[in-house]
């Protein structure tokens, strides 16, 4: 039986934080926009406190995430189990773009891996404040097992170096694909 929930729960946290693999989604508000969904991974997700949780959002190929939060704030994180219990958890929420630059920025990449924080590929952190937890069973999903983490993004961080990185955004994700506002190019 599914759970509707209006903050995480500690089983619920561990779930989350245990997942290799998990998925963000947004969309612009309007009707003829793109729905965003993203996978992520290595060790970006941290639970703040029980309504509040945040990602490590590294360079990519977009920057629809970033573009739909400063448009409408609408995210929603799901989690799924690959493991012998199959579980889903749904993390609805109102989204913002922690930069660089921005006041919380330094606390908040404090509870990252330092490897991982330390990437030329960070562009923000996105800060999550939830409204609303579900679950729910996962029956259809299939069971895998884990192998690696691949290693290739901060493999390709550290061959571009800041430099190359920040110039890369400015090609890639100055706009969505909607048009809308992405990261300031530099």
């Amino acid at each position: 039986m599914g759970l509707l929930l209006d903050r995480l729960r500690p089983d619920l946290v561990a779930f989350a934080e245990a997942q290799p693999l998990w998925f963000v989604a947004s969309a612009p508000l309007a009707a003829d926009g793109h729905v965003n969904v993203s996978p992520k991974g290595l060790d970006s997700f941290r639970v703040i406190d029980d309504t509040t949780v945040a990602y490590l959002d590294l360079t990519g190929s977009g920057v629809e995430t970033i573009s739909h939060l400063a448009e409408n704030g609408r995210i929603t994180l799901l989690f799924c189990s690959y493991g012998d219990k199959p579980q889903l958890l749904r993390l609805y929420g109102r989204g913002e773009a922690v930069r660089l630059h921005d006041d919380d920025f330094d606390t908040l990449v404090a509870r990252f891996p330092s490897s991982l924080a330390a990437l030329a590929s960070v562009r923000s952190i996105i800060r999550v404040s939830l409204h609303r937890v579900t679950t729910s069973c996962g029956y259809g999903v299939p069971q895998m097992d884990f192998v690696s983490e691949r290693g290739m993004l901060e493999d390709w961080a550290e061959r571009k170096g800041l430099d190359g990185v920040v110039a890369y955004q400015d090609d890639n994700n100055t706009t969505s694909i909607d048009g809308l506002p992405g990261l300031i190019s530099s």
